[in-house]
């Protein structure tokens, strides 16, 4: 049997923690804060993953969709005291979404309870708190199992994150317009950065007045719009600013057409399915809910972190950041 490091089921002592999800950016940011706090982390990759989540997280090779292969090499034999699961759907299309966001998670959830795992921390987001489309459907199903499961559980939904936030800057800097649905004030969000997400589900085995609760985080305020945010990269890039107003009800349009293309090409449908994602994120603030106003609340959103989405703007035009999306998107 692998080597373990001694129990640690009590106190603030170093845990054994089970990682999955921790090739992705928040995933790599959770490990890294893990490690940095003490704990025994172990991180559950595909078994063709070349991209290394190490140093200082030991490695098991299994496809998390294959139960056989999660018990006998994702898990194998081991116990754990904390399970972190950071993983998410690609596109959050009807299939991909009930497939990871729920299927997987569940599956996570059953191995855990199997093999005497405490604490179950689940990664979601903040948008499932007004759910209008497949994905966040998904994740409310295994959020709810996992309340029901009977073991201590953290939800942690986060608002936009900084890397899905920067993706005009590239065509900014290159003289093109800024794209906003809107005047660019129909949403806002408190995003907050993958470090310093990281740190808070990190945080999060340790502190008694976040086991057994859903927790949406952001980062540090106040918050922004879009229009902000354009703003911003033009005065980091020193272009003009130039934008391009893009009217919601084009979202509909599109979505409305390729829908009826899909019944002539089934293909089309997983795009009809993304324009619906987009329109939700052009049209809804990432923020607290308030369900009884019908409004979103910024100051009932929490705040967390140092790390500001503007610093991580002027860091990608120095070229210290990169990223890799080709227009503005929220998850």
């Amino acid at each position: 049997m692998p080597h373990q490091p001694p129990p640690s089921s009590h106190g603030n002592l170093p845990r054994r923690v089970l990682v999955v999800g921790a090739t992705g950016t928040a995933g790599r940011a959770t490990k890294t804060a893990l490690i940095a706090a003490g704990h025994h982390v172990t991180c559950i990759v595909r078994p063709e993953n070349e991209d290394p989540v190490a140093p200082g997280a030991r490695l098991h090779f299994a496809n998390i969709t294959d139960t056989a292969a999660l018990r006998d090499y994702g898990f194998a034999g081991e116990t754990y005291d904390v399970l972190v699961s950071c993983i998410a759907s690609r596109t959050g299309a009807p299939a991909d979404a009930w497939a990871i966001d729920h299927d997987a998670n569940v599956a996570l959830l059953e191995r855990a309870k199997a093999s005497g795992v405490g604490h179950f921390i689940l990664l979601s987001a903040i948008c499932v708190q007004k759910p209008l489309l497949a994905f966040q459907h998904a994740k409310l199903a295994l959020e709810e199992k996992l309340v029901a499961s009977g073991l201590n559980w953290t939800i942690v939904r986060p608002t936009a994150f900084f890397k899905s936030l920067s993706g005009q800057i590239a065509r900014v800097t290159a003289g093109k317009p800024y794209l906003m649905f809107g005047d660019g004030q129909l949403t806002a969000c408190k995003p907050i950065s993958d470090r310093d997400l990281g740190t808070f589900i990190a945080g999060c085995i340790d502190a008694p007045d976040r086991r057994n609760r859903i927790l949406p985080i952001g980062g540090p305020g106040p918050a922004l719009t879009p229009l902000e945010m354009g703003r911003e990269i033009f005065r980091l890039t020193g272009q003009p600013e130039k934008y391009r107003k893009v009217p919601v009800a084009m979202l509909d349009v599109i979505a409305g057409g390729l829908r009826l293309a899909s019944r002539m090409k089934s293909d089309l449908g997983v795009k009809a399915d993304l324009a619906q994602i987009g329109r939700y994120y052009a049209t809804e603030s990432m923020l607290v809910f308030d369900k009884n106003t019908g409004l979103y609340d910024t100051d009932a959103t929490p705040e967390f972190g140092e790390d500001r989405l503007f610093d991580f703007y002027a860091d990608v035009v120095a070229g210290k950041e990169t990223v890799n999306l080709g227009a503005q998107a929220v998850f």
